[in-house]
């Protein structure tokens, strides 16, 4: 009985050891990004990723730096391999957790950085690929500030380059700033970020 209970414990310190590198890692992992270092970052979910086989988040924001910077970008090659490097950790979060509604907004968010990359080549490619994308997302997760924002911020862009009555999506990013006020990520470390950009894109909503 006693060597049990040793067995146990010794079980249980080495889950508690395992959760702790984990948070520890994803902390740096996150104030390296903060610190505007998304390079070590990525490289940082990179090994946290290897070591947390089957959770989906390490990977999840290897996609999200990557296709962040390649938004911020000017140099062409640059944000080639970005992408690429954006695409496969996307590829591997999906594998990781399908029909996730973050993760759908990450890979239209990937698809939109390519559009911005080449509008003339990928426009008419990829806009009605990115507008599934969206509503399959708002179907599994209608509540989700992110799905429900980037979904409109990116009909803005549509109905503003078109000419079209902007008016229903501002309503839609307004909508959007509620929810975030709501929401309340399963972990310190799902996704809670977006309610800056939102509240500045609203802005500009109220200024037409």
């Amino acid at each position: 009985m006693i060597r049990l209970f040793t067995a146990l414990a010794i079980l249980v310190c080495g889950i508690i050891t395992a959760q702790t590198k984990y948070e520890a890692g994803m902390e740096k992992a996150f104030a390296l990004w903060s610190e505007d270092k998304p390079t070590e970052a990525v490289a940082l979910f990179e090994r946290i990723g290897a070591a947390e086989k089957d959770n989906w988040l390490p990977y999840y924001y290897i996609a999200l730096a990557n296709t962040t910077e390649a938004f911020t970008t000017k140099d062409k090659e640059k944000i080639t391999g970005l992408l690429n490097k954006a695409q496969e950790a996307q590829d591997k979060a999906t594998m990781l957790s399908p029909d996730n509604a973050e993760l759908l907004v990450m890979q239209a968010m990937i698809h939109t950085a390519w559009i911005a990359y080449d509008p003339m080549t990928n426009g008419m490619k990829l806009s009605g690929i990115v507008n599934q994308i969206y509503e399959k997302a708002l179907k599994l997760a209608p509540n989700n500030p992110r799905v429900v924002f980037c979904k409109a911020e990116f009909e803005l862009g549509g109905a503003k380059y078109f000419g079209t009555d902007t008016a229903p999506i501002c309503e839609q990013i307004k909508k959007s700033l509620v929810l975030f006020e709501n929401f309340e990520p399963e972990s310190p470390f799902h996704p809670k970020w977006g309610l800056d950009r939102a509240k500045a894109i609203a802005a500009t909503c109220n200024e037409e």
